[in-house]
């Protein structure tokens, strides 16, 4: 086991839970940077995420923050989908190619996110159920295909598309990256025995990494800074997954 993957999981934690993620697609960059196998992967990156998001669902529904009324759509579409995306085993090659792009999409996506001027948001909408059920089904699939949590997708939709503020978004991705997690988890649970030995000691220093993000993002770190590092793992993770496969 490496110190320096350690050390690199415990960043990408921090970063990601700063920002209201939880952090498996930044898991799965650092990964695919030392050539760990995508049977290996994907259930460690849900494992992960599992443990980071249950902590920050918690806390937000404990602060009275939960939106069930808002959450239900999306993981109406999300949830089978992620199952049927988690029970699909692609080829080595294919899924790193796969994760390379959406790595990359996510990344450019913050990162125009981020560079919005902070005057230039329209007035909010409220969506009807069916847009949010379809866009719940797309990210779901995704997400149990690649073993990322989802939440990389929904956080910018709700904010470019103005269907939540910054508060109602981070109350609705971190629960909803724990339901699709546990459901891409699920989907194909014979992978749980591909989990490796030092699981124990990613998830203590991702939990670590979690405390220490929510800490840095109540104090010092503006959104838009945030939404810059992350794009910017993002951007680097997806390049190095694209040039190991």
């Amino acid at each position: 086991m490496s110190p320096t993957l350690l050390v690199l999981l415990f960043a990408a934690s921090v970063i990601y839970t700063a920002a209201g993620q939880g952090g498996a697609s930044g898991y799965i960059a650092v990964m695919g940077l030392y050539g760990v196998s995508p049977e290996v992967m994907r259930p460690t990156a849900l494992s992960l995420n599992i443990l980071v998001t249950c902590i920050g669902s918690w806390l937000l529904w404990r602060a009275g923050l939960g939106d069930w009324r808002g959450l239900w759509p999306f993981l109406a579409g999300s949830v089978p989908c992620a199952l049927i995306g988690g029970a699909v085993v692609l080829p080595a090659s294919s899924y790193r190619l796969l994760v390379g792009v959406v790595l990359l999409g996510a990344g450019v996506r913050l990162w125009w996110d981020a560079g919005r001027p902070a005057g230039a948001e329209e007035p909010l909408r409220a969506p009807s159920w069916g847009p949010r059920v379809a866009t719940g089904a797309v990210i779901g699939l995704v997400s149990g295909l690649t073993g990322i949590g989802g939440g990389v997708f929904l956080a910018p939709v709700l904010l470019i598309l103005r269907w939540a503020d910054a508060p109602r978004t981070a109350a609705l991705t971190a629960p909803f990256i724990l339901v699709n997690s546990v459901a891409g988890l699920a989907g194909n649970w014979v992978s749980v025995a591909s989990l490796p030995a030092a699981l124990p000691a990613y998830a203590a220093v991702t939990l670590v990494g979690a405390l220490v993000g929510s800490h840095l993002a109540i104090r010092f770190l503006s959104p838009a800074m945030l939404r810059r590092i992350m794009a910017l793992v993002l951007l680097f993770g997806g390049g190095a997954v694209l040039l190991g496969g």
